[in-house]
């Protein structure tokens, strides 16, 4: 835009000076000395400058003009106009990319890597909130004539527990999140370049992502939605195979879980 200015002003001030060379050579020496009297308020350094102009102005004109040449000088190409904007038919596709991203093969892959990574983490948090919830039930069960100081030095352990299980909940959870996102880094624009071949392949003109929570997309009518569709097609072009299916974990008994509990995968944002 600056660029269009300064030479739109650029423009504006060629004509403007053009304007001026062309009444100095319609101004006759009369003309002139009839101005000079009607502004005598003008000084004498004014008055030789606009008669040297004049004098340069009346010799320019009185010179013969150069002969145009036989043949026209090349013009320079103009660059071609850009096509008018025109009407299509729209074709709409609708994805949702981050959940294709981790149900890529590969994506899954990675989430199983991290979550074998911080399962002694885990563990380890589920046995203080075990030992947190032990606590507890053991005040909720201590006799009524239980002495003052022993109630206090009880509530004191269970909130430095309780402390200490939130202060490692939410730290495991940030460092379980932090790589979630940079394995998402790592795969998110390959799914991306997968997913733009894909709609273009197949003739769509729209592309809408659908992974936001916050979509103003309320209804998906039949063979719109291709998050399914390029999800094979990635796992296809990167020939990484499935992930083989972790074991199930016995399962652990029923008990009450305290405030906060475990971390749990979050699916990170793009």
């Amino acid at each position: 835009m600056k660029a269009l200015e300064s030479g739109l002003f650029s423009w504006r001030n060629y004509r403007n000076n053009i304007g001026v060379v062309q009444q100095i050579h319609r101004l006759s020496c009369n003309d002139l000395l009839k101005e000079y009297y009607n502004r005598m308020n003008r000084t004498l350094v004014l008055v030789s400058a606009l008669g040297a102009g004049l004098m340069t102005a009346a010799g320019m004109a009185q010179t013969p003009a150069a002969p145009a040449p036989t043949t026209p000088a090349p013009q320079p190409s103009a660059e071609a106009a850009p096509a008018p904007p025109q009407a299509i038919p729209a074709k709409i596709a609708l994805v949702a990319f981050e959940q294709a991203v981790l149900a890529t093969n590969e994506g899954q892959r990675a989430v199983q890597d991290i979550q074998l990574k911080y399962k002694p983490k885990k563990d380890q948090i589920d046995a203080l909130s075990t030992e947190v919830d032990t606590l507890k039930k053991q005040l909720q069960s201590a006799p009524a004539g239980l002495p003052d100081t022993e109630r206090a030095a009880r509530l004191k352990a269970i909130d430095t527990k309780e402390k200490q299980l939130n202060r490692e909940a939410e730290d495991a959870q940030t460092a379980y999140n932090a790589e979630l996102q940079e394995a998402y880094g790592k795969i998110a624009p390959k799914v991306s370049a997968a997913l733009k071949k894909y709609v273009s392949d197949n003739g769509f003109t729209i592309l809408l992502d659908v992974s936001s929570q916050q979509s103003n997309v309320m209804w998906i009518g039949p063979n719109i939605d291709v998050t399914q569709a390029v999800v094979m097609a990635y796992n296809t072009s990167s020939g990484i195979a499935a992930p083989v299916p972790s074991a199930p974990s016995a399962p652990a008994a029923a008990r009450p879980r305290p405030a906060t509990t475990t971390p749990k995968p979050a699916a990170p944002k793009q």
